[in-house]
């Protein structure tokens, strides 16, 4: 057995021995050698590296920030009292009954002077995108004058339809309209006597068509805010014409790429073309004809500093008058300044402003519909009205306003009567042509001046009472004219008190007018072209409106005007109507299709 053990020991040795002879044989190049490699990179930790956090750190506080322990002791000393605790309830907010709203409606009437009424709403969606609406109103009154010798029948007919599509990137609307009115020069003079064959012979009606084609666009983000158009045509029963291209454009710069604290600065402007025609002029058997086309541009800019606030601007047109071949330049300022001297209750306010208004055949129509088709179209140039108030509220239930201005006008227009051709007894001149309906002394011119016009205004309103507003305005005019003797048919004084009251059920409105002295023309009899100046007394108008609501789509109303019958002219010559009521029912409802 030790000899066993004895070689084997030997045969270890002898192998250790012989490995290290061999690897010292090796080559340098062939031992590999043992090296430490770091290597560093950054880390950016991750919420979803949150759950390597093991513990949470812990916060020792010094002795210097350590909380101070409160110590503090109550002393119960019983009181006697009777209170008894009750729990509140929350105070609700009487907002009344809500109204059902109904996309359509109808309203048919009838008045006491065979005065039928109509109005309609109807509209139609197909789809959330579009809607398709129409308007119509018809209203008749025959012969509602009273001592009159030519007939006073007037009607009216207005149609509109409308039709508006919301794209992805834009909204578009177009539409028409179109009217009808007539009426009737009722006003003879009182200073000439009319024979019987004479009035009979006289042809009073006159009658005007307006028809209009209208679109807007508004895109949705775009330096363009809004952009209109309108092409209308307007005529009468006497050849007259008048045609209208009224193009305008708002456009709204973002000017936070100059500075932060800057506001949107907004640039109207507006392209206008007016040119019409009437077939004869009053005095002499020659056409009439006039042409003007207007540029204008008008920057807006309001803007704060503190509780100043600014709104600063000017209007600047180019206009030409082809017909009379003059070229102008105007530029107005359009600037107004406040300040609230007491926050909320009275804010003062001073500016300027003017314009430049082109006159047009429809809209001295629209004011005076017994106009003779032989006008002299101008435009109006406001060189600048100045104006200073102040407006606020009190007590949240009064609010007011009190302004004065003076405006320096060139051109203003006012309304007198043509001379009559006629003295009584004939129908036809001396060239042997018949006289129209209106050259009777029954109609009305334009004459111009140059004014210098001082404006006092105030107006105020109460909504202090549930349900109920009642309000109050005025105005008082004061006239330094150029050529005029006098401000034709145009009041020195005039004013209005309204109110509304309204329940779930009953509804009811008041209007009362006052319209101070006029001066009129009235012209002697012919061959003379002289007039003298008469007074056009004050009056005061009173009418009322109510109706009660059987449910949410029925209903009546009753209209009352000129309550008190008075027998006043608005126009010299021409006196209104008297009492007036009219009475009907209003339907509402979703849809007829």
């Amino acid at each position: 057995m030790k000899k066993h053990l004895s070689l084997l020991v030997l045969f270890v040795i002898a192998f250790a021995n012989a490995q290290e002879k061999k690897a010292t044989n090796k080559a340098k190049d062939t031992i590999i050698k043992t090296e430490v490699v770091n290597v560093v990179t950054s880390y950016v930790p991750k919420i979803t590296d949150a759950f390597k956090i093991k513990q949470k750190p812990v916060i020792e506080h010094t002795k210097e920030t350590q909380k101070k322990d409160l110590e503090y002791q109550i002393f119960s000393v019983p009181v006697a009292s009777t209170f008894i605790p009750k729990s509140g309830t929350m105070k609700k907010v009487d907002l009344g009954k809500r109204e059902k709203l109904y996309p359509n409606y109808l309203s048919v009437g009838f008045g006491n002077v065979l005065s039928p009424f109509l109005e309609g709403y109807m509209r139609r969606s197909d789809s959330y995108n579009s809607e398709l609406g129409a308007h119509v109103k018809f209203i008749l009154s025959s012969d509602p004058v009273a001592d009159t010798e030519l007939s006073s029948t007037f009607y009216n007919i207005d149609l509109n339809l409308t039709y508006t599509q919301q794209e992805r990137y834009f909204q578009w609307s177009a539409g028409l309209d179109a009217e009808k009115d007539k009426y009737n020069w009722y006003g003879l003079p009182n200073n000439i006597t009319f024979t019987e064959a004479t009035v009979s012979a006289i042809e009073e009606a006159q009658s005007y068509n307006h028809f209009k084609v209208f679109g807007q666009i508004k895109p949705d983000e775009s330096i363009l805010n809004e952009a209109n158009g309108a092409i209308s045509f307007f005529s009468d029963s006497f050849e007259s014409a008048e045609f209208l291209v009224d193009a305008d454009a708002e456009f709204k710069f973002d000017l936070t790429n100059f500075h932060r604290q800057l506001n949107d600065l907004f640039v109207n402007t507006t392209l206008n073309y007016v040119g019409g025609s009437f077939a004869y002029a009053y005095d002499a058997i020659t056409p009439i004809d006039y042409n003007f086309i207007i540029f204008g541009v008008h920057p807006n800019y309001k803007f704060n500093i503190q509780d100043l606030a600014i709104q600063l601007g000017a209007k600047s047109y180019f206009s030409m008058d082809t017909q009379r071949s003059e070229n102008n330049f105007f530029i107005y300022p359009d600037v107004e300044i406040s300040y609230p001297v007491v926050k909320d209750f009275a804010n003062v306010y001073i500016g300027s402003s003017g314009d430049l208004t082109t006159n047009m055949y429809q809209s001295f129509t629209d004011e005076n519909p017994y106009l003779s088709p032989t006008l002299d179209m101008r435009q109006t140039n406001k060189k600048f009205d100045a104006f200073g108030g102040i407006r606020g509220k009190l007590n949240h239930q009064f609010s007011y306003n009190a302004k004065v201005s003076y405006a320096d006008i060139e051109n203003n227009p006012f309304f007198v009567l043509n001379q009559s051709k006629s003295d009584g007894t004939n129908i036809a001149g001396t060239n042997g042509f018949t006289f129209y309906g209106y050259e009777f002394g029954n109609s009305f011119q334009v004459v111009y001046d140059d004014i210098k016009l001082m404006t006092f205004f105030g107006e105020i309103a109460f909504e202090g009472i549930k349900n109920l507003t009642i309000g109050a305005n005025g105005q008082f005019n004061k006239f330094t004219l150029t050529n005029e003797s006098e401000a034709w048919n145009t009041p020195k004084i005039k004013g209005e008190i309204f109110g509304t009251y309204k329940t779930n059920k009953w509804f009811a409105g008041a209007n009362l007018y006052f319209v101070g002295n006029r001066k009129g023309r009235v012209y002697d009899a012919l061959p003379t072209n002289t007039f003298n100046p008469i007074n056009l007394k004050s009056y005061f108008d009173v009418n009322f409106n109510g109706g009660y609501h059987f449910d949410d789509s029925f209903s009546v109303f009753l209209n009352l005007n000129n309550v008190l019958n008075n027998s006043y002219q608005r126009f010299n010559n021409f006196n209104v109507q008297g009492f007036q009521a009219m009475g009907g029912l209003t339907w509402k409802f979703d849809t007829l299709f």
